[in-house]
């Protein structure tokens, strides 16, 4: 059976991530149910930062954090790695706390990994763009700052409109 795959329309353009069910069950499993649940629609990029990642799922423009449902199991475990067009959760320094976030790796970011992380349990991969990287190119080059407390916000939103199973 193929992997599932998202469509991600923004402000600048659309992508396509294919999600490993098979790697990271648990990981999939969850951000499919905020994609059913149609929760990343209206959200923002929220951190971006050149050369590194694109950081979306959490936050409506304004800097408002959403509500989301509980924290998952990370499963850095699974052999995938932070290379450049891999999709992975974000999560607070305990390593089970990701819950909605999401990052695109714009570069390899290998030190990310379990195996190579500093604190031993690392970022889980699960997915990645097959389609659109372009768009994230042109993400990745807007212009950032500081609001509401947070660094590497982009001056103008960039929106994410939809996500929807392709």
């Amino acid at each position: 059976m193929a992997n599932p795959s998202v469509k991600v329309n923004t402000s600048k353009g659309e992508f396509t991530i294919e999600l490993d069910e098979k790697a990271a069950p648990i990981t999939v499993k969850n951000f499919l149910s905020y994609v059913e649940d149609k929760f990343f629609d209206g959200t923002i990029f929220h951190r971006v930062i050149k050369k590194f990642m694109i950081q979306g799922g959490g936050f409506n423009p304004g800097m408002k954090q959403k509500a989301t449902k509980g924290n998952i199991k990370n499963e850095s475990f699974n052999g995938l790695t932070n290379l450049r067009g891999t999709i992975a959760m974000a999560r607070t320094p305990d390593p089970d706390s990701a819950s909605s976030q999401f990052f695109v790796n714009v570069k390899d970011n290998g030190f990310l990994d379990k195996a190579n992380s500093g604190d031993g349990a690392g970022y889980c991969v699960f997915g990645k763009v097959t389609a659109g990287m372009e768009v994230l190119d042109i993400i990745e080059g807007v212009q950032t700052g500081n609001k509401m407390g947070h660094g590497d916000v982009p001056n103008e939103d960039v929106t994410i409109l939809s996500v929807i199973k392709a």
